[in-house]
């Protein structure tokens, strides 16, 4: 009988999949800008030192440090971002719960009034208000029901996925213009690294359009444009620091 490794298991199990799934779903948005920032701004800046350097070690060093200090710092930003917003979020459930503890009768009026106004019936709204009043902090359970159904789906998946899934985006993204200069020579790699780099940035440009529902060859066209951009930069710097 055949043993199945317990780690393949887990990998295969369906479960484990619905929650890549989940995850890679909700941190849609982290994934394109993840992968946006790291192929555009490594792109210009390993144009520019390539304008100015002599040998493709030179703009592999430059290109995978920028690389992967620019991963660290998107991850580092993005979760003091998602933190700041829900500490904002539970300070401001604080704040009403204490409204709540302070004037509940006005806070169940408010509530059915929202209620009422939804469309349902008389005595649906009595049995409503009957268990309410009873337990006049249970809105606050209600509005932050309401408040995580309505809310993006970028802030309701974990904080670690989301960093982690942005910080594997952008270095590999920032990465793909660098590889090149690692296994060819020096000018046929220039050449391989926009090639390499502008089929990235049509692939991100169709994952956007389809994510966002958006035109496909106006997406496209988006970022690509926001790529020559940072190519023009970059050259431009090093042709006026390196000559």
């Amino acid at each position: 009988m055949c043993e199945v490794d317990p780690g393949m298991s887990e990998v295969t199990n369906p479960s484990f999949l619905n929650r890549m799934r989940k995850s890679l779903s909700s941190s849609g948005g982290d994934i394109v800008y993840g992968m946006e920032d790291g192929a555009v701004s490594i792109f210009g800046l390993v144009l520019g030192v390539a304008v100015g350097a002599q040998s493709g070690s030179a703009v592999f060093l430059a290109g995978a440090t920028g690389a992967i200090a620019a991963s660290v710092s998107m991850m580092a930003g993005l979760y003091l971002d998602l933190e700041s917003d829900r500490d904002e979020a539970r300070v401001e459930a604080e704040h009403r719960e204490a409204e709540i503890r302070r004037d509940p009768d006005h806070a169940v009026n408010e509530l059915m009034g929202v209620l009422q106004g939804a469309g349902l019936s008389s005595k649906c709204l009595d049995t409503i208000r009957t268990d309410i009043q009873a337990n006049p902090l249970a809105i606050c359970t209600f509005e932050d029901a309401v408040a995580r159904e309505e809310a993006p789906a970028s802030q309701r998946g974990s904080m670690l996925a989301q960093t982690g899934w942005m910080g594997v985006t952008d270095l590999t993204a920032g990465l793909t213009p660098v590889i090149p200069f690692v296994f060819l020579p020096f000018a046929e790699a220039r050449i391989i690294c926009i090639m390499g780099t502008a089929t990235l940035l049509i692939l991100l440009g169709l994952f956007r359009a389809r994510i966002g529902k958006r035109p496909v060859g106006r997406t496209v066209l988006e970022t690509l444009t926001i790529a020559t951009a940072a190519a023009i930069a970059g050259v431009l710097i090093g042709v006026l620091i390196g000559g």
